[in-house]
């Protein structure tokens, strides 16, 4: 009951907006519990008036359940609007705050969980949390108002009432039995949805690469190994589900037998009259009605709770540790930034950069060269506080990150990876989900800097043409160019290519090479490369090897001093 307090605290952080309306969804509850309570009483009336030959009362009442009926559906008309807008807002609400919090988690947590441990909870917990309000409403109200029907019981004969409330303890614990066990085994079930919701992404997101992999055997049996693994903890919830209901089915049906051997015998006591009895026997329906609701309301609070503590999970950042910023902020950067005494490691004891110092100048264009492995990217992962130094210090500015905020570091710099996420929307909208309020002559100016404008013309929607998921209908070096022009229109001081040429052909890259060659000068540019002849024309290139800067200077200047890099120069020159 604690758990249950502390998580409705929270859902109605985001529920009590609409509290007018939960009032409103609870009193047409109410009236609609008071009706189902009224209409076995006329439906008595009636067979009593038919057997006592009473057919102008018999008529009379039936008009009646006919008002009375219309009235309920009227009522059940409004409570379904009321539901609905409660749940959609609240859910729209929760959602929304969780995926803002999702986007916040560090990016060592989000590396070592798969993405469906993120989706399931977006998706399935958060809809459990909105629909709270109105499940409570809804199976409360019902309890509640049935709860006068025990009173009309006792009235009318006490030994019923007696039974009756037997047979809803008895009920009751059964139910209380399954839900506590199906409590147990929905945890595990939704660890193993959530890793069948993360495969199933995967094989999304790679299906191009199955079928080029011609894989499409193999990764379906490992799909079918692990649906299978889901379904049969599925199928083992469900055979618990029906074993007790069964059980307490069978013991309804025997409770409701053995009410209608009291009631004949309280008949032939002389006890009770046929009217009552009937009027009994009509709300016996009623009240097993309050088991189901009480059966179904812990269920849906033993959801609700399993949901609430898989979502505070990410939200007290205990389990899913979030991104620390300081509260500093520059609203434009000059450009310099400069890396001191900094060592890295993804894993512990394994150092991706070990000690290394340089420092890059407003304007001046740097590339990274060197091996797989050296560390380049991590550079820029490091640069874009998408990770956080084991040791050393960067700053921007002369200021270190650690007390810049969030705006002053990712509000500054843009990052164009080897293959850039470009979204299904159109080429417009790519443009201002970075910048929203940015014009029609700043796309097109931004689209011409990157080479991309003379293309965009070709296409039949021009710049609202759609682009499909991850920019399928563009070629590696239109999806680059874009990239550059999102880069563009963000209007960022530093702008960091990451492999952004390695794997196009001869022509794109120099296309990408003048897009750059466009940039030098107005913007702190960071290459890493893997063709050298990307970068030959930087004003320094840094050459690292296991962590390490090995060397430093013009391309010029390399090839003289140091081997590795000639080495890796002329490799390259005779391919």
């Amino acid at each position: 009951m604690k758990d249950l307090l502390v998580n409705m605290k929270f859902a109605w952080k985001f529920a009590k907006k609409h509290r007018t309306k939960l009032i409103l969804y609870g009193l047409l509850n109410f009236i609609g519990v008071i009706i189902s309570i009224i209409i076995p009483i006329l439906s008595v009336n009636i067979i009593v008036g038919i057997t006592a030959n009473k057919f102008k009362q018999v008529l009379f009442i039936s008009i009646i359940i006919l008002g009375v009926e219309l009235l309920r559906n009227t009522n059940r008309y409004f409570m379904r609007y009321f539901s609905q807008t409660i749940y959609r807002e609240t859910f729209t609400d929760i959602q929304s705050a969780l995926g803002s919090e999702i986007l916040k988690i560090e990016n060592k947590c989000i590396d070592s969980n798969n993405s469906g441990v993120f989706i399931q909870r977006l998706t399935n917990d958060t809809s459990k949390i909105a629909d709270i309000f109105n499940v409570l409403n809804m199976y409360l109200t019902n309890i509640i108002a049935n709860i006068g029907i025990f009173a009309a019981v006792f009235i009318i004969n006490r030994l019923a009432f007696l039974y009756l409330i037997i047979m809803v303890l008895c009920i009751y614990f059964i139910e209380r039995k399954r839900v506590i066990f199906l409590n147990q085994r929905d945890k595990e079930y939704r660890k193993s949805h959530e890793q069948v919701s993360g495969f199933i992404g995967e094989l999304v997101r790679g299906i191009r690469d199955i079928k080029m992999l011609n894989a499409e055997e193999s990764f379906m049996k490992e799909t079918r190994r692990k649906v299978e693994n889901l379904n049969k903890q599925r199928y083992a919830m469900s055979q618990t589900d029906r074993n007790y209901g069964y059980i307490s089915e069978c013991l309804r049906e025997f409770f409701a037998t053995g009410m209608i051997f009291l009631l004949v015998f309280l008949i032939m006591k002389n006890t009770l009259t046929i009217a009552s009895a009937l009027v009994i026997h009509n709300y016996m329906g009623r009240v097993t009605s309050i088991v189901n609701y009480l059966s179904l309301f812990m269920e849906k609070v033993k959801d609700f709770n399993l949901s609430s503590s898989r979502i505070f999970s990410i939200l007290d950042s205990r389990e899913f540790p979030k991104e620390e910023f300081g509260t500093r902020h520059l609203d434009k950067v000059e450009g310099n930034f400069e890396f001191k005494n900094v060592s890295f490691s993804y894993e512990k004891g394994k150092k991706v950069l070990d000690n290394i110092s340089f420092q890059v100048n407003a304007n001046e264009t740097v590339a990274f060269v060197g091996k797989s492995g050296a560390g380049k990217t991590t550079i820029f992962n490091l640069l874009c506080k998408m990770y956080n130094v084991d040791r050393g210090e960067i700053t921007i500015d002369g200021i270190d990150i650690r007390e810049l905020d969030k705006n002053s570091i990712r509000g500054n710099i843009t990052v164009i990876s080897q293959n850039p996420y470009i979204f299904n929307l159109s080429i417009k909208d790519n443009l201002k989900l970075v910048k929203q309020d940015v014009t029609d002559i700043e796309i097109k100016e931004a689209c011409k800097t990157a080479c991309l404008d003379d293309f965009i013309k070709t296409l039949p929607d021009g710049y609202d043409t759609i682009v499909g998921e991850g920019g399928i209908t563009l070629s590696g070096g239109q999806r680059q160019r874009l990239a550059i022009a999102r880069a563009l229109v963000q209007k960022t001081e530093i702008i960091l290519f990451d492999e952004a040429t390695s794997a196009l052909d001869n022509e794109t890259q120099a296309s990408i090479q003048t897009a750059i060659e466009n940039m030098k000068r107005n913007y702190t540019i960071l290459i890493i490369a893997h063709r050298l002849s990307t970068v030959i024309s930087s004003d320094r290139i840094l050459y690292l090897d296991k962590g390490k800067i090995e060397a430093e200077g013009t391309h010029e200047q390399l090839l003289k001093s140091n081997s590795s890099y000639r080495h890796l120069y002329e490799t390259e020159m005779n391919k």
